[in-house]
């Protein structure tokens, strides 16, 4: 599920709930529903977050497992 996505990739760059919500421009507690699987994150968030990261929104969404989004 992509919000296993979501943990890794914050965990690997070393970032806080807190950073990560404060650059979605967001709450904190709305950001960890989001990577807890409680709520669909908004697709703006999904393109914000894979430019962040530089993956492919086809990663972040665990559509791939290749972070540049081709098979």
């Amino acid at each position: 599920m992509y919000f296993k996505r979501l943990y890794e990739l914050r965990e690997d760059n070393d970032y806080t709930k807190k950073t990560i919500a404060e650059y979605l421009h967001m709450n904190r507690e709305v950001y960890r529903r989001y990577e807890a699987g409680i709520r669909e994150i908004p697709v703006w968030a999904v393109i914000r977050l894979a430019e962040l990261y530089h993956v492919s929104t086809d990663y972040l969404l665990g559509l791939t497992d290749e972070k540049n989004g081709h098979a």
